[in-house]
């Protein structure tokens, strides 16, 4: 599993012009699922995630976690994180989970962030989605289990 993490100010995801999930101050997760995934990564990221100290405390340093400053996580599927290009000009999407085995994983993954008491909203699995992405800093750490 890896999850490509943004600290934002603001996020939000949308499907045909239609916003269908937005939070205000937290992180934006990209998150991709390989073939060998199982729900036990999908809790080992979803308390990495949550516990990760990277907003700043009143002295200005990355002390604070997404649960501190009382953020929320808006999780995007993304197989595309799985993308090879190191050989020609088009990616490969082979390591990347099929629908029957992502689409679960994601789910789980966003139900463990719950379970630890952040607010969670997503994007529609399998959609052609815009997202809009206030980076805050910018922030961004890719997280692999």
């Amino acid at each position: 599993m890896r999850a490509l993490i943004q600290r934002v100010s603001a996020g939000s995801v949308a499907v045909d012009g239609a916003i269908v999930g937005e939070i205000g101050r937290g992180f934006v997760v990209l998150l991709g699922v390989t073939h060998s995934d199982t729900p036990a990564e999908a809790e080992w990221l979803a308390q990495k995630i949550a516990g990760l100290r990277v907003f700043e405390d009143d002295a200005g340093k990355m002390n604070l976690s997404v649960l501190d400053v009382g953020g929320s996580v808006l999780v995007v599927s993304q197989f595309t994180l799985y993308g090879d290009a190191r050989k020609g000009k088009r990616p490969s999407f082979s390591d990347a989970a099929p629908p029957e085995i992502a689409a679960p994983l994601v789910d789980t993954f966003c139900d463990d962030l719950r379970a630890l008491g952040l607010p969670v909203a997503t994007g529609i699995f399998g959609a052609h989605m815009a997202v809009t992405i206030h980076n805050d800093g910018p922030v961004t750490l890719l997280l692999e289990k």
